[in-house]
Order: structure tokens, then sequence, then C-alpha cells
């Protein structure tokens, strides 16, 4: 079967930054709902379009096209007393944009003192990525991932 509109698609990935450095990998295969559902970045989706079990994409991307660019005001400075007790870096917190009202995941890149730096931007964000798959498993997706929007099941998501 290949890869086509509304088809749950299960592959392995990498993701190496500019330099070649691999900066992700998958250690278990996922799987996403194919088609424009927003579940994979759209030109991996656009290349993995009619492919089948066994073949293998490579897609160079600028920071647009994958994780966007690095945004300096989503890096913030906030006091420690606003944090739990345990604070550490990698922690992630959530926090409505003033602005627009919508959430923000914010992930502890320091903590000094009695102070907390925070960053809302993805940790990809601003870098060229390569994303390097292969396709594992290719299946019609059922009635209740169409109108859920996302894979259910081994790989998917979990209701």
């Amino acid at each position: 079967m290949q890869i086509a509109k509304n088809s749950v698609v299960t592959l392995t990935y990498e993701m190496y930054d500019a330099e070649g450095n691999q900066i992700d990998k998958t250690e278990e295969p996922i799987a996403y709902l194919h088609g424009g559902y927003d579940n994979i970045l759209p030109l991996v989706e656009e290349a993995l379009h009619g492919k089948a079990v066994g073949d293998s994409i490579e897609v160079t991307m600028s920071p647009d096209d994958a994780f966007g660019e690095f945004e300096p005001e989503l890096v913030r400075d906030e006091d420690k007393e606003g944090f739990p007790a345990d604070v550490a870096v990698g922690m992630m917190f959530e926090a409505d944009d003033p602005e627009t009202g919508e959430v923000i995941l914010f992930r502890v890149t320091e903590v000094e003192g009695n102070r907390v730096t925070v960053d809302g931007n993805h940790p990809f964000a601003g870098m060229t990525i390569r994303f390097a798959a292969t396709v594992t498993g290719v299946r019609e997706a059922n009635a209740e991932e169409l109108a859920h929007g996302h894979v259910h099941g081994e790989h998917g998501h979990h209701h």
C-alpha cells in the first residue's frame, strides 16, 4: 500500500543539524495520520506521499519549514518564587501568552540564585534540519482516527 491521504504511516527517523550532528532519533517507530492533519512537518509529509513500506526519504528544511526561527522574546528571566521549590533545568511549564492568550510551553534552561530562565522556543528553533526516515508500516485509518485527526493504538495516541 502506498502512503495517501487518510493512511496511517509508521516510520523511524533521525534528525541532524546543519553540521551533520544527530540531534534526535526514534527509539521505537512513530505513527501519524497522513493527509494534512498537522501530525508531522509538512515537507516531510510531502516527501512521504506515495511511498511504501521499506522506502526511505531525506528532507533538508530551513527553520521556517521545520521548527521556526528562534524568537529571543520567548526567553524570559523569572523570579524563582513563582516556581516549585525543586525547579531544575529541563523542567517544562505552561504559561498563557498575555498578547494572544495561547498557551506556551516553556523549558527551564537555567536556575541561578533566585532567578529562573525559561525558553518558549522549540529546542530546535532556528536550526536547519535534515530529516531522514524509513517507512515501516502503512495502513488505512479507521473512522475514529479520522474523526479525531490522529492515530490511535500502537505508536499512536492513547485516550
